[in-house]
């Protein structure tokens, strides 16, 4: 029957194309729909059109999930290397950026069409545009309801991303393939995004829009059951409405609505201590000192911000003023009142619970012939490579696998 397949995979990204490849090349008869006109369109806008295709260092610690664990066997069995192998079979050129990232030379159309390309060469069938109505189960088949001719498959793949970026088709019809098949959900939420503030605090800030500058960021703790704690050194960018940056942007995934960030302005720096030691010698106003060490306009909204007149002179103020400003750059607790949401997150959190699927195949533990990858998933990469990772780990897992 042309219209009966081993397997099916729902959505074309870099998970689905992925695992399409991996099966199909195990001679099973697969079959691949997504209901974009344009392939991949992620992949397209990813690393500003250069593909930031995987990490050398991707690893579980790179990876945020309400079951930490579970990608560990996937990321262990398909690594940054085997990725890379295919990459140079393909004879694309990359270089490494910052921190093991990788990209393409050249554009992230080239990913694309390497995918593509082993897709074809395996035999894979399209569909594409082709809307997915929905699944269910007759039989041993499922049968995949579109907007064309019905399909029957004896495996169904669901890849189809979350709900990052609707303005190029993200839908939760993953989420709810997986709660009709009652396959339980954690809570999903805008991830790698950026965090938004206002109120009279941050109105010194808001004319800083466009600043830039390295910091340490944390949130989160260390202790209590399943707790979850977030620290990196990165770029942060003011923007009109909050902070951004991969600084705010890897936070972001840790966050917490309701609680704090911790910004260190100078982590090279005791600032209060410095200060401190300087006021003998030193005789300049505040204003001064601090833009010798951060951007002038910040120096100046910082001092505001915590109630110094950026004309004081150092010598003029008490030790304890000078801890609470050292405090106020070194230890920066602000509490974000949101985020900029889906519509700019690059991932979303959450997604169908692990401890629903086999780690080996990605399989629903209760629901034969039924499978789940890449950013459906309740695994999150940092910034930098990770999710592609998780995106070919998770793909070729579930291919390599389906009988």
């Amino acid at each position: 029957m042309s219209n009966h397949y081993d397997v099916a995979v729902i959505g074309a990204g870099a998970a689905g194309m992925m695992c399409a490849a991996a099966a199909a090349a195990r001679g099973k008869r697969v079959l691949l729909l997504d209901h974009a006109s344009k392939l991949a369109e992620k992949i397209r806008i990813s690393g500003g059109g250069r593909c930031n295709f995987t990490n050398v260092n991707a690893g579980p610690q790179n990876f945020v999930s309400d079951n930490p664990h579970f990608c560990r066997s996937a990321l262990s069995r398909y690594t940054a290397q085997d990725f890379l192998a295919l990459v140079r079979k393909h004879r694309i050129a990359y270089h490494e950026k910052h921190r093991g990232q990788l990209f393409c030379d050249d554009s992230a159309e080239q990913i694309i069409r390497m995918l593509k390309d082993e897709c074809d060469a395996a035999g894979v069938a399209w569909r594409m545009p082709c809307k997915v109505n929905g699944v269910e189960r007759s039989g041993e088949l499922f049968r995949i309801d579109t907007d064309g001719e019905p399909v029957l498959a004896r495996n169904v793949v669901v890849a189809t991303g979350g709900l990052s970026i609707p303005k190029i088709g993200a839908t939760d019809l993953g989420y709810r393939i997986a709660r009709q098949f009652d396959v339980k959900i954690v809570e999903t939420r805008p991830g790698l995004v950026p965090l938004t503030f206002d109120g009279p605090s941050w109105q010194p800030f808001v004319p800083l829009a466009g600043i830039a500058l390295e910091v340490e960021v944390e949130t989160g703790s260390r202790k209590g059951k399943g707790a979850r704690h977030g620290h990196f050194r990165e770029d942060l960018l003011f923007t009109h409405r909050g902070l951004s940056g991969p600084a705010i942007l890897q936070i972001s995934s840790y966050w917490q609505p309701g609680t704090p960030i911790v910004l260190n302005l100078l982590p090279e720096m005791d600032v209060a201590e410095e200060l401190i030691a300087s006021k003998t010698s030193v005789k300049k106003q505040l204003g001064n000192i601090l833009s010798q060490w951060l951007p002038a306009r910040l120096a100046e909204g910082l001092l505001l911000a915590n109630g110094f007149a950026p004309d004081a002179r150092l010598p003029d103020m008490a030790d304890a003023k000078l801890r609470k400003l050292g405090d106020a750059i070194n230890r920066w607790a602000i509490v974000p009142t949101g985020s900029e949401g889906y519509r700019k997150a690059e991932v979303t959190i959450g997604g169908v619970d692990t401890r629903e699927l086999s780690q080996q195949t990605m399989m629903a533990n209760k629901v034969p012939g039924l499978y789940f990858i890449g950013e459906t998933v309740d695994v999150t990469g940092w910034l930098g490579g990770y999710n592609f990772q998780w995106a070919w780990a998770s793909g070729v897992a579930a291919g390599g696998s389906i009988e």
